[in-house]
């Protein structure tokens, strides 16, 4: 029995219907929220820790997360509490307790723009941010604390790293 043009286009509708209900807009808070994922350590030819890598992930659901570099007026002027919207903190373990430490040059950085050219803004990803850890930390236990900004100033949720050991000789 020869079958109908109609039974191919409800069958091609109806593989399309359930598809495209698969297929649903992401849908997420307008305040950011990231998680860890992880960090790893690279080590010189003499064993000392070189280089970190510490890798988030992070959604939003307006998508306005990022800076371009003419954002430099406030609130996100050089100095000021929002100039840069990947904040991270360092600590490091000194007699049994967590110390932040105030670095000359912060790990903290300014996140490019991120938001999507679509009518759906939502957006979620990861990001891995390479780490200089030399000279050495003076202490050999570390641990970072991070939390981004998106353009609506909204504070994500702060995330903390495990122990980092490091090898000492």
């Amino acid at each position: 029995m020869k079958k109908q043009p109609f039974f191919y286009l409800f069958f091609i509708g109806a593989i399309l219907a359930v598809f495209s209900g698969c297929m649903k807009k992401q849908s997420f808070p307008d305040t950011p929220v990231i998680s860890f994922l992880s960090f790893e350590t690279f080590v010189d030819t003499a064993q000392v820790v070189r280089m970190g890598i510490l890798t988030i992930s992070y959604q939003d659901g307006n998508g306005d997360i990022g800076l371009n570099p003419s954002d430099t007026f406030a609130p996100y002027q050089r100095n000021g509490l929002y100039y840069y919207n990947y904040v991270i903190n360092y600590f490091e373990k000194q007699n049994g307790v967590f110390k932040q430490v105030d670095l000359a040059i912060p790990f903290s950085l300014r996140i490019p723009v991120l938001t999507p050219n679509d009518p759906n803004k939502a957006i979620k990803g990861f990001i891995a941010d390479t780490m200089d850890l030399y000279p050495p930390p003076i202490h050999d236990t570390i641990k970072f604390e991070a939390f981004i900004y998106d353009l609506a100033l909204h504070k994500s949720n702060v995330i903390t790293t495990p122990e980092i050991i490091l090898r000492r000789k």
